[in-house]
């Protein structure tokens, strides 16, 4: 029995503009980033067929799907599993800060090694793991059904590389774009990528925040 999901990355915020890490941090939507949840929202509320509506606990997160699940009538679901990636002491930074205040770990995370751990952080593989067994409950809750599940760039990474079956090392070649709909069919243990990065919805800008310095 197949559940569809659409995975949906948060709107743009201030840090994201400037490329700054948030991790954790709770930061809001930009007067940018509202407007695409608006965008979003007039998109999902015209096609329906959504069954729940799940969110990251992040309030950037909420704010772009709260336009949605409200015109759809639905409750909107917070998982904490949804969050980004705890980055620790690298948060509130870009990655220029992060090669002069931390140069020995700067080093180390540019490896790709998926144990690298941030000072006070989670590694990549410990992110991934919690992704991946974050979606088990929502799952079981809706076989056969179609929901949205709306949360940060990194979680969107460890989905695609789920359902493609990518090593956590290979270097990115997929966008993860603010407000973006990316849909993924699960089907048991299986997962399929439908479509990614689709955007059509929105009829200002989107970036892909990767950060300087990286491959």
């Amino acid at each position: 029995m197949t559940t569809q999901i659409l995975f949906i990355r948060h709107g743009e915020t201030d840090w994201n503009r400037i490329k700054r890490i948030q991790g954790h941090i709770d930061i809001p939507l930009s007067e940018h980033g509202r407007l695409q949840a608006e965008q979003l929202g007039r998109r999902l509320a015209r096609e329906g067929g959504l069954d729940a509506v799940y969110s990251s606990d992040l309030q950037r997160a909420q704010q772009t799907a709260r336009p949605f699940a409200d015109a759809l009538g639905l409750e909107l679901c917070l998982s904490k599993g949804l969050r980004e990636r705890l980055y620790g002491a690298f948060q509130g930074h870009d990655s220029d800060e992060i090669s002069e205040k931390f140069p020995a770990e700067f080093v180390e995370w540019q490896t790709r090694d998926p144990g690298f751990t941030p000072p006070g952080g989670e590694s990549q593989r410990v992110f991934y793991h919690r992704v991946v067994h974050a979606m088990e409950p929502i799952l079981a809750a809706h076989p056969g059904g179609r929901i949205a599940c709306v949360a940060h760039g990194g979680v969107l990474d460890c989905i695609y590389r789920f359902a493609k079956k990518l090593s956590l090392q290979d270097a990115r070649d997929w966008p993860l774009l603010n407000c973006s709909v990316n849909v993924v069919d699960y089907d048991g243990d299986a997962a399929r990528v439908v479509s990614w990065g689709d955007v059509s919805h929105l009829a200002t800008d989107t970036d892909d925040d990767g950060l300087r310095k990286q491959a």
